[in-house]
């Protein structure tokens, strides 16, 4: 492994801190963390933690000699001095006398003795950094150390490749016993440079960031080194299916089958994200990876992302795809009567009451293809896939030297349900729409981006398609919560199919259609141009049914209901004059709407409508709203709140439409008016 300590980063560090009144050794820490958590086989996700022992002064003027230690939920690789929290150094050796302590009582001890109270909790192994005498310690998860102490004689190994410069403490779960057994074991032998956590990790420590960092460099090099020296063959490739299906085959498939349904149609949906490479599928096609996948994670601390292991399907047959659904529903349902085995058996052995977790996979691996994260958001998506890769490559170096043998799965279930990390996970509430993908046409426009923000601000994903696609990449970035943009022309069906398929490609599916795109062309309807009658039908009634019928071909893979949502204006129901070219097919579609509710509503399909009606935007400008005005002697204020509230509708009012048809469970084949009143528009 590459050491990346550069003297002159490290100084321009410091100096930009000590504008701040940063100390220079606080500097350091941070900028060794960022070191360790840049590199994924380090470090990944929240994981690892470092500290440094300085003194500081509080608001007072008091002294207090300190632990700066890794906040929880901070990420290594980007990490800020808030992200360090300082603990009273005294209070925490004090609780190494204790005999016992609480992980509750742990946690209540470190914030109460916080020098700012709004600090973000200190990691639940501050006291294990506390004990030890140094003033820098580093902890790693190195995928390299995880193939050697993930093996049956993992202490022998460990001082064949370490030798007696590294200690070694016989697996225990993170926390107030793991601290002192770890400083015991350092007090045995203080000539140690570091500790290897058995089934965990590695820690290495010394006077300065540098030691530290440089100690932990080198022993992970040491097991990089043992491994690719005595690692044998990967075994031979099993054999696959003369034509291996594409990700695209199945990625809608598999996330309707990784949703977890509370009854009534009623689903927590998750999003997908799809990698592959040489070395993946190389791995993935090994004999042994649905035994390796049974057995565990290659460290504990990866259950809360991926639980007991990944789920492995067979290698896909592009020639069978039509019985691949009924296949994948076979894997997840043994994957979930496994997990709930584990559950209840583990969840006996005391009478701690706890609530089983939703019992999905969060890792699928494919041989032949690659694999699958799965995760409530895309983020979450990314990291399950991201550790996918880790334990991959920690898993390879310990069947290269051995065979893996991690944590048994009653030691995995202590740290699965543990109190703290449940308490992390239960931070995490869902919005209304987390898990869910939304695509809207027409999302450059005015109600198209307030939709598209209003959805994600709710949880959703969106895919934002509109014909310019430098306007759709600025909405989808605007938006935010990982949304993205798609240029497409929606008047060519090909082009559409191109859009919603790049949709499921990035989530792994689809659940909610906003169709919106259209576009207003006036002229009294005997005098308008036949091609210009058709160019209309095109884009404000064919448009909408091309992507219904897109949004309903995934709704049917994934099998989870879906919502169709279509804008169909007050022209629909209360045409207006020289308006018919586009008031025509508008009406066709809200008909349209009220046919897919008819027809698809027993698949758990709905389909609603919006009818609104003088909204400012690319259909209704300002030139228009001033003719318009104009030819009826009015203001363009009087024209624009021309309704019985007396007041102008928004594109954030259409969307909140949109919003409540998303939500509302129980309503399908409905027409929701936004235009502020008008009786002559109101369904009769």
């Amino acid at each position: 492994m590459k050491n990346l300590w550069n003297d002159t980063t490290a100084e321009t560090l410091i100096a930009d801190y000590a504008k701040r009144n940063i100390d220079r050794q606080l500097a350091l820490r941070v900028y060794t963390t960022r070191l360790l958590g840049g590199d994924p086989r380090l470090v990944l996700h929240g994981g690892g933690n470092t500290s440094v022992k300085m003194k500081v002064t509080d608001l007072v003027g008091d002294s207090w000699d300190v632990l700066c230690v890794k906040g929880s939920g901070w990420d290594m690789a980007v990490i800020e001095p808030p992200g360090l929290p300082a603990v009273k150094l005294d209070a925490l050796l004090k609780a190494r006398k204790l005999n016992s302590l609480s992980d509750e009582d742990m946690v209540a001890l470190q914030r109460a003795n916080l020098i700012d109270p709004s600090s973000p909790n200190p990691s639940v192994e501050t006291l294990l950094h506390a004990f030890l005498p140094h003033t820098f310690v580093d902890h790693t998860h190195s995928t390299a150390i995880l193939a050697i102490v993930d093996q049956i004689n993992s202490e022998a190994l460990s001082r064949e490749v370490f030798g007696p410069k590294m200690g070694f403490v016989p697996y225990i779960k993170p926390g107030f016993d793991l601290a002192k057994a770890a400083a015991d074991i350092y007090d045995a032998n203080p000539a140690v440079e570091g500790l290897i956590l058995d089934k965990h990790g590695i820690f290495t420590f010394g006077d300065t960031a540098r030691d530290a960092y440089d100690r932990m460099i080198h022993y992970v090099t040491l097991a990089e080194d043992y491994v690719a020296k005595h690692g044998k063959p990967a075994p031979q490739s099993v054999v696959l299916p003369k034509r291996i299906a594409t990700a695209a085959d199945f990625t809608s498939a598999l996330r309707g089958a990784v949703a977890v349904h509370h009854g009534e149609g009623r689903f927590d949906r998750m999003v997908s994200d799809f990698r592959t490479s040489p070395e993946i599928i190389a791995f993935l096609n090994s004999p042994r990876l649905a035994e390796l996948a049974r057995i565990g994670v290659s460290t504990p601390d990866l259950s809360i992302r991926i639980k007991t292991g990944p789920m492995v399907l067979p290698a896909p047959d592009a020639d069978q795809l039509e019985t691949w659904p009924a296949v994948i529903r076979e894997h997840v349902g043994r994957f979930v009567h496994d997990y709930t085995a584990y559950f209840q058996a583990n969840n006996a052995r005391d009478d701690i009451k706890r609530t089983m977790l939703d019992p999905m996979p969060r890792l699928t691996l494919v041989p032949g293809l690659g694999m699958f994260g799965h995760g409530r958001t895309l983020k979450d998506a990314r990291i399950a896939s991201d550790i996918g890769e880790m334990w991959i490559e920690a898993v390879r170096g310990a069947e290269a030297i051995g065979s893996f043998k991690p944590l048994t799965h009653p030691e995995l279930f202590e740290l699965e349900y543990w109190s703290l990390e449940q308490a992390k996970l239960a931070a995490n509430k869902p919005k209304p729409l987390t898990g869910q993908v939304a695509l809207i046409t027409g999302g450059a426009g005015a109600i198209g981006a307030a939709t598209a923000k209003l959805f994600a601000t709710n949880g959703a994903h969106v895919v934002v398609v509109d014909l310019d696609v430098d306007k759709a990449a600025a909405v989808a970035k605007a938006t935010g919560n990982d949304s993205i943009g798609i240029g497409c022309d929606i008047t060519d069906p090909a082009a559409l199919r191109v859009a919603f398929d790049r949709a499921v490609a990035h989530y792994g599916g689809l659940d909610i259609l906003v169709s919106n795109a259209g576009a207003a062309w006036e002229g009294g309807i005997g005098e308008i141009d036949d091609a210009l009658l058709r160019k209309s039908f095109e884009l404000n009634f064919f448009a909408h049914q091309n992507a219904a019928q897109n949004a309903v071909r995934i709704f049917k893979q994934q099998g989870t209901g879906g919502v169709l949502l279509f804008n169909t204006s007050k022209q629909a129901v209360n045409p207006g004059p020289k308006f018919g070219a586009y008031g025509l097919p508008k009406a066709a579609t809200l008909f349209l709407s009220r046919q897919y509710a008819l027809e698809y509503g027993p698949l758990g399909i709905r389909a609603n409508a919006v009818n609104a009606d003088r909204i400012r935007s690319g259909l209704l400008t300002d030139e228009m709203i001033a003719n318009r005005s104009k030819a009826r002697s009015l203001s363009e204020k009087d024209y624009m709140s021309g309704n019985l509230l007396g007041l102008e509708v928004t594109a954030d009012h259409v969307a909140q439409a949109f919003l409540h048809h998303a939500l509302a469970e129980r309503t399908t084949g409905d027409v929701t008016t936004v235009d502020g009143g008008n009786i002559a528009a109101a369904l009769r």
